[in-house]
């Protein structure tokens, strides 16, 4: 089994996607558990001075200014925990529960923390033992950390709450705990705070998503030149001269990726032959590489803004290598929140246009010979009249999605708290706007390889023409009468969403951007 190494430095969108989604185990280098003793031994001597420290001997948030006596402390580190552990709603998927928690062991090991050994110890070892804590939809505001949704997990530590054990069972974790042979952690000074003051669960979405949209471009790409070549749409537009007189990196990886998928087509280049000639093809075709390519260039900056939080360690009050423990605002989930609001615009952006395309190949006046909706029989037959409404409708949804998360903020902690970040919130909506996203991509790539079959004694490029052979090979039926569509669809959505399109054509192109 793949191992990652927790040391003091952060860690890596690899290793945060290997424990979440890959079951990796987790071990704690030699060097992180020397730096969480050290810090430890910060947090002890200042627990025992008679002046208060915040987060070692008082109270928290609004309640910061009540000195607490030693013998309440530990009482008061498991209170927070309990307190705190308020979520609300449906559950969240294990992956991001599993993020959430390797996150928050990826800081606390950084030995900026103060928390002892054993209990990062524990941390590792509840995740090696696939044991996930419930966490439930609402209950963060992004900011003195994803707050309720690390609470749960840190109750899962102490032995209280439910988890999912590793037969996909909900049970109480104590009981979990037990048969997994891992002891129940008692918390002290600071201990309890430490483990719900980050922006894990947010930053762990914000990773997945990248990884997720990363193949949704490159798909978006390969749908893009099936459909220009299904509309026999010119290829011309892609020259890389021509994109290097505006140089956004993006736009020249997509206009790239597209050039390589026509390389070879017979369907290009159709202009002067019909009744009616274009000079140029639409928007949604020629500018295809410009929105990709924006949305490429965001994905460049909110993977930089991820990486400078994974080598992060965020906490409140933090230990210095100097021996000092210092209150800060680095908790405030902000860079995180507004990049995820970013993706999820150009992700809107990026369905739309894929939308645009999908509806262009259905109407008789603007496909250039295609049959009304690509139906067999038109009038007997629907054909994907209805597809397209699904895509639409999931295009209308990525748009309210798109409306910023971040760009609100609701007070709490009696004023103390008195601006957030959301970004929890902007992580959930994220995730579903990419799930749509990859609904509405398949939906070209339906329509598009449907399309290509249609135009009858043109061969269309070897790249397309392998995509469409896999596509097919996957369940992704080809033209003929209206039949039950639901499992068409659910085919080319599997299709793209396990990345098996891009690995078609670029068994062909070779890799792609």
């Amino acid at each position: 089994m793949h191992t990652v190494v927790v040391g003091t430095s952060g860690t890596t969108a690899e290793d945060v996607i290997a424990v979440a989604r890959g079951n990796a185990r987790v071990e704690l280098s030699g060097e992180a558990l020397d730096a969480l003793a050290r810090a430890r031994e910060i947090v002890d001597a200042l627990a025992a001075k008679p002046e208060p420290v915040y987060g070692v001997s008082t109270g928290f948030g609004a309640l910061a200014s009540r000195h607490i006596s030693p013998e309440l402390r530990a009482q008061l580190q498991r209170n927070i925990v309990r307190s705190h552990a308020a979520g609300m709603g449906p559950r969240v998927e294990r992956e991001v529960v599993r993020a959430l928690m390797f996150l928050r062991l990826k800081t606390v090991a950084s030995g900026h923390t103060g928390v002892r050994p054993s209990v990062a110890q524990t941390m590792a070892d509840v995740l090696n033992a696939g044991i996930t804590p419930v966490v439930h939809e609402y209950g963060s505001l992004g900011c003195s950390g994803d707050l309720a949704p690390l609470s749960h997990c840190a109750l899962a530590l102490m032995g209280e709450g439910d988890a999912e054990g590793p037969d996909g069972v909900v049970r109480p974790a104590g009981e979990l705990l037990a048969e997994a042979g891992i002891e129940p952690v008692e918390l002290r000074e600071k201990e309890g705070l430490a483990l719900l003051n980050g922006t894990d669960g947010m930053l762990g979405m914000l990773v997945m998503a990248l990884a997720d949209l990363g193949k949704l471009y490159t798909s978006a790409d390969i749908t893009a030149a099936l459909t220009l070549e299904a509309l026999l749409g010119t290829e011309k537009v892609l020259q890389p001269e021509l994109h290097a007189i505006r140089p956004h990196p993006g736009q020249g990886a997509s206009a790239a990726n597209m050039a390589a998928v026509l390389k070879g087509s017979g369907l290009t280049g159709h202009f002067q032959e019909e009744s009616a000639p274009r000079v140029q093809d639409a928007y949604s075709v020629r500018c295809a590489p410009q929105v990709a390519g924006a949305g490429r260039d965001t994905m460049a900056h909110a993977a930089l803004v991820a990486s400078r939080e994974l080598a992060a360690a965020v906490d409140n009050p933090v230990v210095l290598p100097d021996g000092r423990v210092e209150s800060n605002g680095n908790f405030h989930g902000a860079p995180v929140a507004y990049v995820l609001d970013f993706l999820a615009i150009a992700a809107a952006d990026l369905g739309s246009i894929a939308e645009r395309r999908t509806d262009r190949l259905l109407d008789k006046n603007r496909s250039h010979g295609l049959p009304p909706f690509l139906a067999d029989d038109a009038g007997v037959d629907s054909g994907l009249m209805i597809a397209q409404y699904t895509q639409a409708a999931l295009v209308s949804e990525m748009k309210r999605l798109a409306v910023p998360a971040s760009a609100d903020s609701i007070p709490s902690s009696a004023m103390q708290e008195d601006h957030v970040s959301m970004g929890w919130s902007a992580a959930r909506k994220l995730r579903t706007a990419v799930d749509n996203l990859t609904r509405i991509i398949a939906i070209e790539l339906y329509a598009a390889t449907r399309a290509i079959e249609l135009r009858h004694g043109l061969t269309a490029a070897p790249a397309s023409l392998a995509a469409i052979g896999a596509a097919r090979a996957a369940g992704v039926q080809g033209p003929g009468p209206d039949r039950f569509l639901a499992p068409d669809l659910a085919a080319a959505d599997e299709f793209v969403r396990t990345g098996a399109l891009v690995a078609a054509v670029e068994g062909v192109t070779g890799p792609l951007a």
